[in-house]
């Protein structure tokens, strides 16, 4: 265990890598090229989620969004804006 602490070996050990594959979203894009809206639906690792606030501007030129998901109203998340996918057609209802 030479220059690794306990607490970092632990959780090397005891939590598996996270590996998430990319899928086929149709009618959703990555949202490098725009910048979403507060109000709008974005999807995320979560599912769908409605951007609440659209805050500071992130290393990789994105923004922070704070999100929430349908389900959990009152339980708001964090998620960069190169980590979620916006519509590319407008939804009709």
């Amino acid at each position: 265990m030479t220059g690794i602490g306990k607490s970092e070996y632990t959780i090397k050990k005891c939590v598996p890598s996270l590996r998430i594959d990319s899928i086929e979203a149709p009618g959703w894009e990555a949202a490098v090229g725009r910048l979403p809206r507060v109000g709008e639906s974005v999807r995320c690792v979560e599912g769908e989620a409605e951007v609440i606030k659209v805050l500071t501007r992130l290393s990789d030129g994105g923004r922070l969004l704070e999100l929430r998901l349908p389900a959990q109203p009152k339980t708001p998340f964090f998620a960069a804006s190169s980590n979620v996918l916006v519509r590319t057609e407008t939804v009709e209802g």
